[in-house]
């Protein structure tokens, strides 16, 4: 029996201790905007106005929202696993926030991750928010800049989400895991 190309390939995963150890040698630039995805050193794209504008403008929401009942954390790495660090666009966690001076918030840390797409809604709705499922992160919400539209991901299981919809009232959207707090995400969309 023969074997092609693809049989004798092998990929290498790299782990967390891999990537950093990439960053400390100089493998991978300081400036450089990648995150690690299923064991893979992800490059991602520039952050351009509409997306930078709408994470400042929910990081603001959610900061006067949750006041000390959650740490809110921007474009900072969250560890998911051995071979996952992304870099969600939002990530609620619990505090207090010194807690994560020596280490990145776990899965056990986060309440709700938030992704905002414009140019990688593709890759954030079938890659990221789905490790974030697998990982048992109890709720994602993916914001669509073009579509102006929000989608929630919750009951999450070892293949990603089992249930999704659409946010149709955003005038008065519960933050999870917070009962009593509410946002009005009109003005993002």
């Amino acid at each position: 029996m023969s074997s092609t190309a693809e049989d004798l390939i092998q990929r290498h995963r790299y782990t967390v201790e891999d990537y950093y150890r990439m960053g400390e040698v100089g493998i991978l630039a300081p400036d450089a905007r990648v995150e690690l995805i299923d064991g893979e050193v992800i490059e991602m794209p520039p952050i351009g106005a509409p997306h930078a504008s709408i994470v400042t403008d929910l990081q603001t929401a959610l900061v006067r929202a949750v006041g000390d009942a959650a740490v809110v954390r921007v474009q900072n790495p969250i560890q998911l696993g051995r071979h996952d660090e992304p870099q969600p666009d939002i990530a609620l966690v619990r505090p207090p926030g010194s807690k994560y001076r020596r280490r990145h918030p776990a899965p056990a840390d986060i309440v709700l991750l938030i992704e905002v797409a414009d140019t990688t809604l593709r890759y954030d709705r079938d890659v990221k928010i789905q490790i974030y499922g697998r990982a048992g992160i109890p709720e994602a919400w993916l914001l669509d800049v073009n579509a102006r539209s929000i989608r929630r991901y919750r009951a999450p299981s070892h293949t990603g989400y089992l249930e999704s919809e659409p946010l149709t009232d955003v005038t008065a959207v519960r933050v999870p895991g917070l009962e009593s707090v509410y946002l009005d995400l009109s003005c993002l969309l």
